[in-house]
């Protein structure tokens, strides 16, 4: 059973697998991110009546450009239809969306449909979830290097007020918490650049489930295991005797 009063307030997921669980069902790659598209939709619901205040997706990385562009296209499709068709659910069920990662060279005119997107549920408050698209976690760090870098040069930060507290204020992900709960399907154990200054002290879970198989009670299983560990953030395991 779950604890509800220890719930991961931030929930991170890498989508992996979508190609491979087509391939082992004699499907086309076309049908594994299909696939992988209705579980983003299940695994919001599921998210949000856990009580799951953030939840990001790694929905297409900086690397991802090199992969075939008949596949880029059908992904980009993908995310075309998903924000038109599940836009008005989300604001429905009170939950913002927001969008991290570089604009370009994201189509012109999926970036306003995001911005749209994102000013449309931006006063929403019950969850958040991000998309991380066109994302790397040290191209991210890199950009707010140089966006500090900028303000130091213009007079608006002295060094001596810079910690980590303060750089975070300069990733694409300002204002949110780090993440609890990492989550990777299919078994790989890699974080492959992603959320790399945000997950530092993140519990990471590696199901072998490939993500279109990934299911509700999958991801309550995930939780499960959460609540399972210490958290210790570098700290000294807190041992109890047995009386």
């Amino acid at each position: 059973m779950l604890d509800k009063n220890n719930i991961p307030k931030h929930i991170a997921i890498i989508m992996d697998g979508n190609g491979r669980w087509a391939r082992e069902r004699g499907l086309s790659r076309t049908a594994g991110h299909r696939e992988g598209v209705k579980r983003v939709r299940e695994i919001i619901r599921a998210a949000a009546e856990l009580g799951v205040k953030v939840l990001t997706f790694f929905a297409f990385s900086t690397e991802n450009w090199t992969r075939p562009k008949s596949e880029i296209r059908l992904l980009m499709r993908y995310l075309d239809n998903f924000l038109g068709r599940q836009l008005e659910e989300l604001d429905k069920n009170n939950i913002r969306l927001r969008v991290i990662g570089r604009g370009d060279p994201i189509p012109r005119q999926l970036q306003e449909k995001v911005r749209r997107a994102e000013e449309q549920t931006r006063n929403n408050t019950r969850m958040t979830v991000v998309l991380a698209l066109n994302y790397g976690g040290r191209q991210e760090i890199t950009d707010a290097a140089r966006g500090l870098a900028e303000d130091v040069l213009k007079g608006n930060v002295k060094i001596k007020e810079i910690n980590d507290e303060f750089l975070s204020r300069y990733l694409y992900t300002a204002g949110l918490p780090d993440p609890d709960l990492l989550i990777r399907t299919s078994g790989q154990m890699r974080i492959s650049n992603f959320l790399l200054w945000q997950i530092s002290y993140a519990e990471l879970y590696f199901p072998e489930k490939y993500w279109p198989s990934f299911r509700k009670k999958d991801l309550e299983e995930a939780i499960e295991e959460y609540q399972r560990r210490e958290r210790r953030f570098g700290g000294v395991y807190a041992y109890k005797k047995n009386n």
